[in-house]
């Protein structure tokens, strides 16, 4: 699996044709397909390109139950 530097993911924003991507737990993903995150934003509130894992975890907490 590719590593990626914060600099590197920020590169990865969906913008400009660039691939959205987004790190959640050290891992990272690519989001560019989802109808969610057209233009490299989710929702107005999340940019691609970034460590979403602080977000993700409030907004659902309950995520370690599906694993």
């Amino acid at each position: 699996m590719r590593r990626f530097t914060i600099e590197e993911l920020a590169r990865y924003n969906g913008k400009d044709g660039m691939p959205a991507h987004i790190a959640y737990r050290g891992q990272v993903y690519d989001v560019s397909s989802s109808f969610l995150w057209q233009s490299g934003r989710h929702q107005v509130l999340h940019e691609a390109g970034a460590d979403l894992t602080a977000a993700l975890d409030q907004a659902h907490p309950a995520y370690w139950l599906l694993r």
